[in-house]
């Protein structure tokens, strides 16, 4: 591992779900379904910093009560149907640059709809980007 690396685990999780409503906060054995990819980050050996995109002051709340980010409530635009999700994954990069002169060495797309991913197979992706 090298150290003094910047990443950036980012999490997007917005409140208009079709599907199923509210289902990045739903209980999911036991906490929210987000609650499982944010705990996945902190236990990575290379995640040094979590944030989560999201439209809801509700969720804003619920993710930082589980350690991670909100630097801010993504754009109503960012937070539709049919939003590219690489959109808010750059309008975060930007604003993070713009705003806090933060640059991240690397960035890792967490998602909360995966809550068995584990954080030795996020560790194992960053080894092979950074000695690749």
């Amino acid at each position: 591992m090298k150290k003094n690396l910047k990443v950036l685990g980012i999490i997007g999780i917005r409140s208009g779900s079709t599907g199923v409503k509210d289902k990045n906060i739903k209980n999911f054995s036991g906490k929210p379904l987000v609650a499982w990819i944010i705990s996945t980050a902190i236990k990575s050996n290379y995640v040094n910093r979590i944030v989560v995109s999201t439209d809801s002051k509700k969720y804003m709340k619920i993710v930082n009560n589980f350690g991670a980010e909100t630097p801010y409530l993504r754009p109503k635009a960012l937070a539709e149907n049919d939003s590219p999700e690489i959109d808010y994954v750059k309008h975060m990069l930007n604003w993070l640059s713009m705003k806090e002169n933060y640059i991240p060495d690397y960035v890792v797309r967490m998602m909360a709809t995966v809550p068995f991913q584990n954080a030795n197979d996020v560790d194992a992706l960053i080894d092979i980007l950074i000695n690749n």
